[in-house]
């Protein structure tokens, strides 16, 4: 591959990866200044004009959004609203949301001192006399001991009271009498959890905004709770746009299959969404005006008709229910044709281009900002690492490229055009390409693919 930034003509290797129109696009604006606005999505849409003058001309063009901005505002979108009510869930409801109250001690842990070993209990110093009963865990508090006296315990299981030590049981044996001989020094204390070790009742265990994973869970239950505060989920819709999508069998006659109907749903929920619905509206304008204006979710997600054809009827909707357009088309490929809306107070909607990788590229650019920070989750920390292979770059606009993370380095997948699935479909992550390109052995920012991370945002249920 030729150097990032430096190619006058897109290799042959280098359009394998790209549409037919964005390779044709990439060759003309290495030729041209910059301009005010992006021409397309490297699918053939052009950019449609500012829709936040109704009045304007239609020869007046809009400047696309520089995509770190882009996410930006997607999250200074969701703070700008109320605070979502706290809800109380219980445990089992409770995983990967955001605790809105600190979880605080219900009592000491433990609650009383127990045996941290199986073994004996023993008081003072031995050889011991060995009681015939034993001490379980769940059983009452057993009787106090006497020195020289010793009493079998389990793990877990209330110490008697007076009790020195625990001594396990491989450190001890029996001699012929019945005596308890230890078969190494015992320390005072030895392997007993006193009441109060890990905490005392009302000390706080975790801070609000703490996210509730498995251990989270445990943790609480351990504490006493049967239900904990958290930030709801954010509801999600999800919008199907096309009367060229096909919803089985084969394509066929001009028809494709739906990508985005099956894919977006559980994605969404990946992010932390709870997908209300999914409705499949068409190319019909009024429509898809009834659906905004009935939905009662946080975040309305369209597919498709966000540029400016005969049939993209997003903008014009928008305008006609007076939502108030924050980003309208961001400068990254694929996926310009991109935006985001306040349809209501509490209420945004993303709208995602038709292409499957420019919606996903829509989808992580606009959309998981947004959730993450209606959900009060802590934005991932970002990382870099160097790519295996050189990637050339847009000449303006951030790219996109799907990766695999392969030890210490990640490297580029091909089939990355706006219209393919089959490199998304293999990566862990996005490798976010700066305008000129990233050389090879370059570090380049990554995006986890919600399912590629170890967190707990893998949630597809």
């Amino acid at each position: 591959m030729t150097a990032p930034g430096t190619r006058s003509e897109a290799s042959a290797e280098d359009t394998d990866d790209l549409d037919v129109e964005e390779a044709l696009a990439l060759v003309r604006d290495a030729h041209r200044e910059p301009r005010d606005d992006s021409t397309d999505d490297g699918a053939g849409q052009a950019s449609a004009p500012a829709a936040q003058s109704p009045g304007a001309r239609p020869a007046e063009r809009h400047r696309a959004t520089p995509w770190p901005q882009a996410r930006e505002a997607a999250a200074r979108a969701a703070r700008s609203r109320a605070r979502r009510a706290p809800v109380s869930v219980p445990l089992g409801d409770a995983l990967g949301l955001a605790l809105a109250a600190p979880l605080d001690a219900l009592t000491d842990l433990p609650s009383f001192d127990t045996s941290a070993m199986d073994g004996w209990a023993v008081a003072g110093p031995g050889p011991w006399q060995v009681r015939e009963e034993g001490v379980l865990a769940g059983h009452t508090q057993p009787g106090p001991l006497t020195d020289g006296e010793a009493v079998r315990i389990a793990t877990g299981a209330r110490v008697p009271a007076d009790t020195t030590a625990v001594l396990r049981t491989e450190h001890g044996r029996i001699d012929a009498q019945g005596r308890l001989h230890t078969t190494r020094e015992m320390l005072h204390g030895q392997d007993i959890r006193p009441r109060g070790q890990e905490c005392r009742s009302g000390d706080q265990l975790l801070p609000v905004g703490t996210l509730v994973t498995p251990a989270v869970l445990g943790l609480a239950a351990a504490a006493g709770y049967d239900t904990v505060t958290v930030v709801p989920r954010p509801r999600a819709e999800v919008l199907v746009l096309g009367d060229e999508l096909l919803t089985e069998g084969l394509p066929h006659d001009g028809l494709i299959r739906d990508a985005l109907g099956p894919m977006l749903p559980p994605w969404l929920r990946a992010l932390g969404a709870d997908v209300i619905a999914v409705r499949r509206i068409g190319d019909d304008a009024k429509a898809l005006q009834k659906a905004v204006t009935r939905s009662a979710a946080d975040l309305i997600v369209t597919t498709g008709g966000t540029a400016a054809g005969p049939v993209d009827h997003v903008h014009p909707v928008l305008e006609r229910v007076g939502a108030e357009l924050l980003v309208d088309g961001v400068k990254v490929r694929p996926g310009h044709p991109m935006l985001l809306a306040r349809t209501k107070e509490h209420q945004h909607l993303v709208g995602l281009p038709g292409n499957p990788l420019a919606a996903v590229s829509g989808l992580l650019t606009l959309a998981e900002p947004l959730l993450r920070t209606l959900a009060a989750h802590p934005a991932p920390e970002p990382y870099t690492l160097p790519l295996r292979e050189a990637v050339h770059g847009h000449p303006h606009d951030t790219r996109l490229i799907p990766v695999v993370l392969r030890g210490d380095h990640a490297t580029p997948l091909h089939y990355n055009g706006p219209a393919m699935l089959r490199g998304i479909a293999a990566a862990d992550a996005l490798a976010v390409v700066p305008p000129g390109g990233v050389r090879q052995g370059e570090e380049a920012e990554l995006l986890d693919l919600p399912w590629a991370t170890a967190g707990i945002g893998v949630c597809f249920t």
